[in-house]
């Protein structure tokens, strides 16, 4: 069997940011699908990555997952790689692995050992879009905790991505925490977001500030490849640290995990390599005990699939990302929908990674670019400073 034919296909929903589906077809009929990292106006670069991958590509063994991402990673790109690279060499290894499975006829787990979970728990994002008041998160996550959800996530600040923000956001972000806390009541769990952008101080002082709210964890409280900086973080506060949506294959967790300086990692499987990749990682992990809560901003569709194969077979796994605004355009272009119960998603059974697009459905969803965003302009400092 031998792959000949790759495509990409993007879906741009009204919000949020485009998803990029790859698919493979083999000389013997065998589709595989898989998904790519997006960042909006980043999109085309990886695009041309997995096209100028797929030039390699046809007329491999789809079987040979290991052989190709070694000289993808060593003669393609000479040992240099970077998002556009990882976003597309991940949707390429998830695909091969839906083959791979379609062809012995086995869900992509039993290959990798077998389930350890019969299902997966699942935390909801993407809940609080325009929330401004702090009744308005109240609201938005006591909607959300009546669909099922019994953990939600968010980022309580606002404005520009400052290091150094005033006292005030701080405090406005805590009390934002405080609200939802309050809405929903103990025994659903928050997990904060803070999206790489403080600097080690106001990490802590901001994780001083929401302790007493027992928040299930605190989520990259700064950029993840300064790893003193993540343990100085980590060794101030009580609540469990995350990092990892930013960083791609084994080689770049080494340094966190052998420093123990977070307590879970968050790698995304369709940027940090691919399925067997995100196994990996969380095997490397393990005996420092450290968790896996794989991170999920991807479609609720072929990535959601791909990360509930890999998640079913780590023993130190958590929680899965579920981004609930993409739901409904997801649902509508898979043959079989992934549904959620509660809080929770039961293992696919099918072969591959358990999902099948119909591409009949894809123009619906055409589109180039989102608007220009508010990027700041030199003369918008002023305001922050």
């Amino acid at each position: 069997m031998k792959i000949t034919d790759i495509e990409t296909f993007v879906i741009h929903p009204p919000r949020g940011k485009n998803m990029l589906f790859v698919k493979l077809t083999t000389d013997n009929g065998i589709v595989g699908w898989g998904e790519a990292y997006t960042q909006t106006d980043r999109d085309t670069a990886a695009i041309a990555h997995i096209e100028q991958l797929g030039r390699y590509l046809e007329g491999r063994d789809p079987f040979n997952i290991r052989h190709w991402m070694n000289v993808a990673y060593e003669d393609f790109a000479t040992k240099r790689g970077g998002m556009d690279l990882w976003c597309a060499l991940s949707g390429i290894e998830i695909a091969m692995w839906d083959i791979v499975g379609k062809a012995v006829d086995q869900p992509v787990y039993n290959l990798l050992g077998g389930p350890v979970r019969p299902a997966i728990r699942l935390y909801a994002n993407a809940w609080y879009g325009g929330a401004k008041t702090l009744e308005e998160w109240a609201l938005a996550a006591t909607e959300t905790v009546k669909k099922g959800f019994t953990a939600l996530k968010f980022d309580p600040l606002s404005g520009p991505w400052r290091a150094y923000p005033n006292f005030e956001d701080l405090e406005q972000a805590a009390a934002v925490v405080g609200a939802v806390r309050d809405a929903v009541g103990g025994k659903v769990e928050l997990l904060i977001e803070i999206h790489r952008r403080l600097a080690p101080m106001n990490s802590i002082r901001l994780a001083h500030m929401i302790e007493r709210y027992r928040p299930y964890w605190f989520e990259e409280p700064n950029p993840s490849e300064h790893v003193p900086a993540l343990k100085e973080v980590r060794d101030a506060t009580d609540i469990p640290v995350v990092t990892g949506e930013a960083l791609y294959t084994r080689e770049e967790f080494r340094d966190v995990i052998d420093q123990r300086a977070v307590d879970i990692l968050n790698p995304d499987i369709c940027i940090c390599g691919g399925i067997l990749e995100l196994v990996q990682i969380a095997d490397m992990a393990a005996p420092h005990y450290i968790a896996v809560s794989p991170h999920g901003n991807n479609s609720t569709a072929v990535g959601l699939a791909a990360a509930l194969q890999a998640s079913a077979v780590m023993p130190n796994f958590l929680i899965y990302e579920y981004f609930v605004h993409n739901q409904e355009i997801c649902d509508d272009i898979s043959v079989k929908p992934l549904v959620p119960s509660g809080s929770y998603m039961e293992l696919p059974t099918d072969p591959g990674i358990g999902i099948e697009l119909d591409e009949s459905k894809f123009a619906k969803y055409s589109g180039d670019q989102y608007p220009k965003r508010n990027l700041r302009t030199l003369e918008d400092e002023r305001d922050w400073h």
